[in-house]
């Protein structure tokens, strides 16, 4: 099928315009209209007969052509795209000052009233002889001047030294050269079709793209990347740095009410394929994702795009990425501007273009990105082959777009499956699905008797579908070559012929791809939506399919158009119906301006039970109902109605608000019933494969749902009751609801020429768009009404304050209009109403200046008066922290003083303890060195006595007995004299030993206070304090017993040794001098025992008094006296099991050496009895 844009008979004569004017490459003019001065009568486009009578311009308005030539062709008045003029008999009069109140075409209005088409500006441009519009009988606009004027005809002067005398009505006022490109088309002065054009043109060979006209947005595909997107521009827009029209400052007005006034909003954006709808949906996401980014979930939402372009975007022959869906994003945020989840929603999915494909376009982007992207080990999973051995996608040999890589598109696609959280099993399962659908295209079938009944080849094809969605060979060839039917109680199998075969197979080839779109939309929506906190905050963008007009419209057209219809009206209610029923309803002086609206063709649609869709319906629910039979019962019901025209055979014709469309309804009953037999639904449910189930589980639960009318057969089932325009319907009604509950913003997308080609604009092109969506007559009537508007509270809420006279009467309604005549506002500038005042377009800007002024001023006053006042609050703060300073510091002085003395005091005890300790050193020392010294002395005066007592025996063996005598008792009381000497000593070493005794009494006694403060200590330490002191105790007074019996011994046999022989002497001398040596010893051992024993009593008395002092808080240290004390326990414990172990080793030396004296005492006891005895004799 071929669909080819059809041109209107009104633009025919495009053909005949020279090529250099027509702006094709490099060679484009810049300024088709002729206002530079130079150029043809061409222009790039003729438009559409907005002056009526233009066939007849030739032969009555033109009176002299000078060097004119070539066909002056007559406009067809019954053009699709014709447009009648709009009455402006019943609009207000305006002065030639107003420059801001020319009438705009409209589809509407009887051609009667063409006279007064521009009869408001004319006279003003003919005394001023301004610039004008003129067009020339081949439907080109000329810039003009006129040189003279005689009654109701002027002589101009063309660019081109052309003259023409011309009627003076067909002149069309151009606006002043300062205006060119202005971006908001309210701000021209005459605001005519040329003008507008013009001026859209002039932006658009800047790439200035975007242009204001009034509340809508009109954005021009320039079909090339244009510098005004990136996060500078986003950062821009935010900041209100770039004050130009864009689709940035659309979205940010969006999302900046959404937060002001808690309510949701919507960016309807609309327009011809191939106008842009779908980048522009992208641009306005990025920018959401922008500014509410930062959860993450932005990222997925941007990722949603690349999948949806390619699961329902396809080439067609208007646009190489042409949206075959219509979606609605629904953006939700949470309360701090952030976004928080997502919902796509999409409509009426062209599912045709799966099975049947035109030639020049092609199927959807997923099967080629597929075939070409695919890795080996997938291709060899799937069997994969190139795009052009599968049937579906060869009917058309048309395989790539240019500029497009869809091997690179494919790892776009996975990577956005990846970052949607579809897993690799499920994405595996996906492609599976897309090659089945790929394969069941190459499914062929043969004839297997004389009726025509069919069976499928078991080819390759065959086998590779049962094995991709998992069912057995056998079933898929029944399921495709017979149906099951019911007959009464009976089942019965009715086999297939070809062409039934073929549309089985098609029917389920459409189903399965179908199916999977809306399962990868629920996927994605689960993503969106997981663990996102909502707040009802929403912003929605809705990217739906523009009006489709082609030689050939079928049922998709059909459905296509009537939601544009609808959206159409949705667009005039709030742009149209809504602003001037305002006005009616609050009562101002006000004037109805006349525009088309679209309520006829809605309800041709509409209507029941005589409406196309519910003939439509009715006819799809006969089992004998046809295409043939369907046109002639429209023929028959609506030939009355003003918006339908019946056509020959099967076509009828509809007058959309954008044009009159002829359907040809061949394929309308089919593609409305959409039907999937019982038996191809049991064949997927019985797959292996978990998604041809869900598939067939979600085709069956809609068939549960409520019949409207009686079933299309008796026999067998079908996949779904209602029909697919019935279903379509109630989904355009559900998105009218919800963007009903929304305020809406509109972006219009203008597609500048049908060749895709940059820098090229056909103005019947555009032209033809904007009048078909109704760009135009809202600028008119943005421009002759009142579009700022106020209601009196919140007026007299804002300026009151500047009036400079108290009102006598205090309501709003006195003190808004005390505040205009204060300003002086013309009362032509606004209007009183009811409830509201309304304002002409800029008048607000005066008091929003004023205002704006003022509080400047009164915030200058207030923040002199605040920074006086934190000033003083600042003075008086200083002083008064200055003041608790002092205290707070007086305070930190007197305790760390305090501490300081405690230390002092603690340093002084310190330092006594410590001169105590080295005096007592000192004076152990003292007397340990006279001990030696003493003990030396003494054993040299022992020894010299027992020397002498030798060598007298030795020298006076003859001396007499009388001497002897005399020289023994003088020795003798010697001898008496040292052991009393030695007795006196030793008292003096007991009373040095008592007080050694007290002393240590007392060490205990205080030792046993320390005891009581740490109560862990105490019992162990007693123990050992007592055993110790007994063990010492002991061992001094055995030594000092021993010590005094060893002197008398050794003094008593030093004077009876006279009576052996010096070998006897000098043996008894070495014994005692052996026995004295280690007793000396031992008492020195003792001595530096009890030494130790009191130190280290000195020692751990101190610290643990002092520890205790600091955890009582009698003294301040930065030490934990708990950690402290169990570490001076442990030293304890670790010296007292040393000092045991010593005193034990101590006590076995003592023990050893008393042995070794007992056997001594033996000896010498038997000696002094042998010496007794020989005395005695």
């Amino acid at each position: 099928m071929s669909q080819k844009v059809s041109v209107p008979p009104s633009l025919q004569l495009m053909k005949s315009l020279p090529g250099d004017f027509r702006m094709m490459g490099a060679q484009a003019s810049s300024d088709p209209f002729g206002k530079s001065g130079e150029g043809d009568l061409g222009s790039s486009e003729i438009f559409s007969s907005s002056i009526p009578g233009n066939g007849v311009v030739g032969a009555e308005a033109v009176e002299r052509v000078e060097d004119s030539g070539g066909n002056m062709n007559e406009v067809n008045e019954d053009s699709p795209y014709g447009v009648n003029m709009v009455s402006v008999e019943d609009r207000p009069s305006v002065s030639n000052e107003d420059l801001d109140s020319v009438a705009l075409p409209s589809p509407s209005v009887s051609a009667s009233s063409s006279e007064h088409r521009w009869g408001d500006t004319t006279s003003y441009a003919v005394k001023k002889k301004l610039q004008f519009w003129f067009l020339l009988p081949n439907g080109n606009w000329e810039l003009g001047k006129i040189l003279s004027t005689s009654g109701a005809e002027s002589v101009i002067a063309l660019p081109n030294d052309k003259v023409l005398k011309v009627k003076t009505e067909t002149l069309v006022p151009a606006n002043p050269d300062i205006l060119d490109g202005v971006d908001d088309l309210m701000q021209l002065s005459y605001l005519n079709e040329p003008s507008v054009l013009y001026n859209l043109q002039y932006r658009y060979n800047q790439d200035m793209i975007y242009t204001k006209a009034g509340p809508v947005l009109v954005a021009v595909n320039p079909f090339k990347k244009v510098p005004l997107y990136g996060d500078e521009y986003i950062e821009a827009y935010k900041r209100k740095t770039i004050e130009s029209p864009h689709v940035y400052a659309i979205t940010d007005t969006a999302i900046r009410e959404m937060i002001r006034d808690e309510v949701n909003q919507s960016i309807i954006i609309s327009g011809e394929s191939g106008a842009g709808k779908t980048e522009t949906a992208k641009i306005a996401m990025q920018y959401l994702a922008y500014l509410g980014g930062g959860s993450g979930i932005e990222y997925e939402i941007l990722k949603t795009n690349p999948i949806l372009e390619a699961f329902g975007n396809a080439k067609t022959l208007r646009n190489d990425n042409s949206s075959r869906f219509g979606k609605l994003i629904e953006i939700h945020f949470s309360e701090t501007g952030k976004i928080s989840g997502a919902k796509i929603q999409t409509f009426l999915l062209e599912k045709s273009r799966v099975v049947q494909c035109t030639e020049g376009e092609r199927s959807y982007h997923i099967f080629y990105q597929l075939c070409a992207g695919a890795s080996p080990a997938l291709r060899k999973t799937l069997n994969l082959k190139s795009a052009s051995e599968y049937k579906y996608l060869s009917q058309s040999d048309c395989y790539s777009i240019a500029g497009v890589n869809d091997a690179e598109q494919f790892c776009v696609v996975m990577e956005a499956l990846d970052v949607v959280h579809i897993g690799k099993e499920d994405q595996h399962s996906v492609f599976a699905m897309l090659a089945a659908v790929l394969w069941l295209g190459n499914v062929s079938f043969i004839v297997i008797d004389n009726e025509d009944h069919v069976e499928p080849v078991e080819d390759e094809g065959l086998f590779n579908v049962a094995n991709l969605i998992g069912c057995d060979v056998e079933e898929l060839k029944k399921a495709l070559s017979t149906r099951k039917m019911k007959v009464g109680n009976d089942n019965i199998v009715q086999k297939l012929k070809h062409s039934q075969a073929i549309d089985t197979r098609d029917a389920l080839a459409k189903s399965i791809y179908a199916c999977l779109f809306e399962w990868l939309v629920e996927q994605i929506n689960k993503s969106l939506a997981v663990g996102k906190r909502r707040t009802g905050r929403a912003i929605s963008i809705l990217d739906i399919y523009g009006f489709e007009s082609f030689d050939r419209n079928s049922f998709e057209q059909f459905c296509i158009n009537y939601a544009n219809e609808r959206l159409q009206q949705h667009f005039n209610r709030h742009l149209f119906k809504l602003e001037q029923e305002e006005y009616i309803q609050d009562g101002i002086d006000w004037a109805k301006v006349e525009f088309e609206d679209n309520q006829d063709c809605l309800t041709l649609f509409e209507k029941k039970p005589l409406g196309l869709l519910s003939l439509l319906d009715e006819e799809s629910t006969f089992p004998n109902g046809t295409d043939l039979t369907f046109a002639n019962k429209l023929k028959q019901h609506l030939n009355s109605n003003s918006s339908f025209k019946g056509e020959r055979d099967k076509a009828f014709t509809v007058s959309h608000y954008a044009g009159e469309v002829t359907y040809d309804t061949t394929g309308f009953l089919e593609k409305n019933r959409d039907l999937l037999h019982l038996d191809s639904i049991q064949l997927l449910s019985s797959c292996s494969c978990h998604l041809p189930q869900i598939f067939a589980s979600n085709m069956l639960a809609q068939s549960e749902k409520p019949v409207v009318g009686p079933l299309y057969k008796s026999g067998g089932a079908d996949s779904q009751k209602l029909s697919v325009a019935t279903k379509f319907k109630g989904q355009l009604f559900q998105l009218m609801q919800r963007l009903e509950s929304t305020t809406p913003h509109f972006i219009r997308c203008v597609k500048p020429n049908n060749l895709q080609s940059p820098r090229l604009y056909e103005q019947g092109l555009v032209l033809q768009q904007l009048r078909c969506c109704g760009v135009l007559e809202v600028v008119r009537i943005s421009r002759s009404g009142f579009p700022t508007r106020m209601s009196h509270q919140k007026f007299a809420r804002r300026y009151g304050f500047l009036l400079l006279e108290n009102v006598a009467s205090q309501d709003p309604l006195s003190v808004s209009v005390a505040i205009l005549h204060q300003f002086n506002i013309l009362p032509e500038m606004y209007q009183v109403g009811y409830t509201k005042l309304f304002f002409r377009t800029g008048q607000i800007g005066v008091l929003e200046d004023t205002r704006n002024r003022t509080l400047h001023g009164i915030l200058r006053v207030q923040s002199c008066f605040r920074g006086h006042r934190a000033r003083c609050y600042l003075k008086e703060c200083k002083k008064g922290i200055a003041t608790l300073q002092s205290f707070v510091r007086g305070d930190k002085a007197r305790r760390e003083y305090e501490v300081l003395l405690q230390r002092h005091r603690a340093a002084i005890v310190i330092q006594k303890k410590i001169k105590n300790t080295i005096a007592r050193k000192n004076l152990k020392k003292i007397t340990d060195a006279s001990i030696v010294i003493q003990s030396v002395i003494r054993g040299w005066l022992v020894r010299r006595c027992s020397g002498d007592i030798g060598l007298l025996k030795l020298c006076d063996k003859k001396a007499n007995e009388s001497d002897e005598v005399l020289v023994k008792a003088s020795f003798l009381a010697e001898l008496q004299r040292r052991v009393l000497k030695a007795e006196a000593a030793l008292r003096e070493k007991e009373e040095e030993n008592d007080i050694l005794h007290q002393r240590l009494q007392q060490y205990e006694s205080r030792w046993s206070e320390y005891e009581l403060k740490m109560k862990s200590m105490e019992e162990v330490w007693q123990k050992q304090m007592r055993s110790l002191q007994s063990s010492l105790s002991i061992a001094k007074k055995s030594l000092a017993i021993d010590d005094s019996e060893r002197n008398s011994d050794a003094s008593v046999n030093a004077s009876d040794d006279r009576d052996y022989s010096w070998d006897t002497a000098s043996n008894h001398k070495g014994q005692e001098s052996n026995g004295l040596r280690p007793m000396s010893a031992g008492l020195s051992v003792i001595s530096r025992l009890t030494e130790e024993f009191e130190q280290r009593s000195q020692v751990f008395g101190d610290d643990a008094k002092f520890l205790v002092e600091v955890k009582s808080g009698q003294v301040e240290a930065s030490l934990d006296p708990d950690k402290e004390l169990r570490r001076l326990k442990q030293m304890f414990e670790g010296w007292k099991k040393d000092y045991s172990a010593r005193l034990r080793e101590t006590k076995l030396i003592l023990h050893k050496l008393g042995s070794e004296e007992g056997a001594i005492d033996r000896v010498k006891k038997k000696w002094w009895g042998r010496r007794n005895s020989t005395r005695i004799n």
